[in-house]
């Protein structure tokens, strides 16, 4: 397997530790404050900040995760693997280096990491469909 489909299984395999994650953060926290485990809001809007943030990590992922992978395996289904693989690991990371930064914390320096890390992949994956369409 390819460093492009390789970069797809692993933001796949983030996204499920995050689900694993969010499911064991709701858990302890339904433990320690007495709220029903099936009343959580989507949005982890009733979830202290940790929460919240998790689950908006998981959540962006989830959104990304589609996108990103109509563009890998369109180019692995036309035999051009060659666009996406020198820069699928580098995506991923900037993936799992947006994850980290929206989960360690909201403060304006750490948004605008998040923010930068985020138009980096959108760039990457703007750059792969430029060179598979055009």
């Amino acid at each position: 397997m390819g460093p492009s489909l390789t970069a797809l299984c692993l933001f796949s395999g983030w996204t499920i530790l995050l689900v694993f994650s969010l499911a064991g953060y709701r858990t302890v926290f339904s433990q320690r404050t007495g709220k029903a485990v099936n009343s959580f809001a989507p949005d982890g809007s009733d979830m202290d900040g940790f929460g919240r943030r998790l689950t908006r990590a998981h959540l962006n992922c989830v959104e990304a995760l589609p996108v990103i992978a109509a563009v890998i395996l369109s180019a692995a289904v036309a035999g051009r693997a060659d666009v996406t693989d020198g820069l699928a690991m580098p995506l991923f990371f900037a993936r799992i280096g947006q994850s980290v930064v929206h989960i360690a914390s909201t403060a304006p320096p750490a948004v605008l990491v998040r923010a930068t890390l985020f138009v980096v992949q959108l760039a990457i994956v703007a750059i792969w469909i430029a060179k598979l369409v055009l």
